[in-house]
């Protein structure tokens, strides 16, 4: 069983920044990788960042340049900075990764963006 706490988000102004971090209640270097996903009011949820355990980073057109995922192994943490922030941007932001072909999701961060 691993359990996955997020933190950060919030409310930020438009062209601002935030950072959300998820917490692995183990080693985060059993996972091969992890994501950050997001879902919008009356949207699908869709896949933001990627991040392997070699570093490798894969992210959607749409935050390319602005968003940076990290992965800390010494803390057990992800992080996802999110930088110049729009209206777009606004989501429930998940974290995810699977362990042994059993898929975990964190609790759900909400980040909304102000204009």
């Amino acid at each position: 069983q691993v359990q996955l706490v997020e933190s950060g988000g919030g409310l930020v102004q438009a062209g601002g920044s935030s950072r959300l971090s998820c917490a692995a209640s183990i080693s985060i270097d059993y996972f091969d990788a992890m994501d950050w996903y997001r879902q919008a009011p009356g949207k699908q949820r869709e896949l933001v960042a990627t991040i392997t355990r070699v570093g490798r980073t894969n992210y959607i057109d749409s935050v390319k340049g602005r968003f940076t995922i990290c992965r800390d192994s010494a803390k057990n943490t992800m992080n996802l900075q999110m930088n110049s922030l729009k209206a777009d941007d606004a989501a429930v932001y998940y974290c995810r990764n699977t362990w042994l072909d059993v898929e975990y999701w964190g609790q759900g961060n909400q980040v909304v963006v102000s204009s």
